[in-house]
């Protein structure tokens, strides 16, 4: 059902914890499945030079939550903005179909991570970039 990637990091994930002094932290979730996220960046000279997670959720959704960081690292802030979900499956060898709504949040946790830096900075997010309201998302289990 999971792929060796999928269970590797879930097993082993990477970048667990907070950033005490974050420059941006996204919370995101999906109340139906229960998986919740915080993203937290930590930004140098417009690149993500630290990017941790704390997660409440099922193995995918701490899975995606470690992928997030690995691919975030050393991004700049536009380059960032574009991970998609679909990176992340993809990164990860696939998600059960199942598991892709409900618990890859991470992307978009990563966004908001930014999204508040952003707003702490008084820095307008280009006109590409779609805010979407609080939304509750809608689960498949």
């Amino acid at each position: 059902m999971y792929s060796q990637k999928v269970m590797d990091h879930f097993r082993h994930p990477r970048n667990v914890g907070e950033i005490k002094d974050a420059d941006g932290i996204g919370k995101v979730g999906n109340p139906v499945c229960g998986d919740l996220m915080w993203i937290f960046i930590k930004v140098k000279d417009n690149k993500l030079v630290d990017v941790k997670f704390k997660t409440f959720g099922c193995g995918a959704a701490i899975a995606t939550s470690s992928m997030i960081t690995e691919i975030a690292i050393g991004k700049t802030i536009e380059e960032a903005l574009r991970i998609t979900r679909q990176n992340v499956a993809d990164a990860l060898d696939g998600l059960p179909p199942i598991k892709m709504h409900c618990s890859n949040l991470a992307a978009d946790g990563l966004k908001a991570a930014i999204l508040d830096y952003m707003k702490k900075n008084n820095i307008t997010p280009p006109d590409w970039v779609k805010i979407e309201p609080e939304h509750e998302e809608k689960c498949d289990v």
